[in-house]
């Protein structure tokens, strides 16, 4: 367990039951059997986060868990069962629910992706849209789904984009400029049409080429031009009723917020016995 995710859980606690869980002091002290179910099929992660906010409210409860981070589950399957006190178990519920509805459903949307595109190579990343504080949560929940990550955020990844172009004046003065100060970090850069992207083409020391709102026929262009040169990844507007088609035109990545910011929390329940 991370200090990272101890620190996010325990925020949410915080948040959550500030000075006290009013209506769960007005329950009897009892033992009591508990089970948190699926109301629709979903693909599950954030266990380790739910399983935190149980043990952080009383580390005596008792989870076992019959489902792991990745698996498919059916409606009203039975994800775990909880045996403790009655209190300690309703004041950890909502936060507990919170991060497993939304953390499983980055990896359900990102699986429905994934399988879009199975018939091609094309890989589904992620990107930095992701809810605040959860970073590090929904990129877990993407693999999960069978997704990969695009760079952490700000500091690991080079990627210029149209304004660090247009502020740079050309993608030749920008790349420079990143070559020069971060010769060892992964440059990526964004081209808005098949002439910038003939421009980076001609330039080295560049990681990936990121075709922002290409039509599929400028896309199956850029795929002939770069072949054997660079990787490309298509993104922008990218949705479930055109992935397929992106991915058709042979390239090598396909970006998409809509995995981590277009997101219905799966329905989730937690019952006594």
């Amino acid at each position: 367990m991370s200090d990272m995710l101890l620190k996010i859980v325990q925020q949410a606690l915080n948040e959550d039951i500030g000075s006290g869980d009013v209506s769960a002091s007005l329950l009897p002290q009892a033992q009591v059997k508990a089970g948190i179910i699926a109301r629709e099929s979903a693909v599950i992660c954030g266990i380790d986060y739910a399983q935190t906010a149980f043990l952080l409210v009383d580390d005596t409860v008792q989870i076992n868990w019959q489902i792991n981070d990745g698996d498919q589950v059916v409606e009203n399957q039975t994800l775990c069962t909880l045996s403790g006190s009655a209190n300690a178990i309703v004041s950890a519920e909502r936060v507990a629910l919170n991060f497993l509805q939304t953390l499983s459903a980055t990896a359900t949307q990102t699986r429905y992706l994934v399988d879009k595109i199975a018939h091609t190579n094309a890989q589904l990343l992620d990107t930095r849209k992701t809810l605040p504080g959860l970073r590090l949560a929904q990129k877990s929940a993407v693999k999960c789904g069978g997704g990969i990550n695009h760079r952490m955020g700000l500091y690991d990844c080079v990627m210029l984009k149209e304004n660090h172009i247009a502020a740079a004046g050309s993608i030749q003065k920008a790349v420079k400029k990143a070559v020069d100060q971060y010769p060892d970090l992964p440059l990526i850069v964004e081209v808005e049409d098949l002439d910038q992207l003939q421009q980076v083409l001609n330039l080295g020391h560049i990681t990936r080429v990121l075709c922002d709102n290409f039509s599929i026929k400028d896309l199956t262009s850029a795929v002939k031009l770069a072949k054997g040169k660079l990787p490309l990844e298509a993104s922008g507007n990218i949705n479930e009723n055109n992935i397929s088609k992106v991915a058709n035109t042979g390239v090598d990545y396909i970006s998409t917020g809509s995995i981590t910011k277009n997101i219905n929390a799966i329905d989730l329940s937690l019952r006594f016995s």
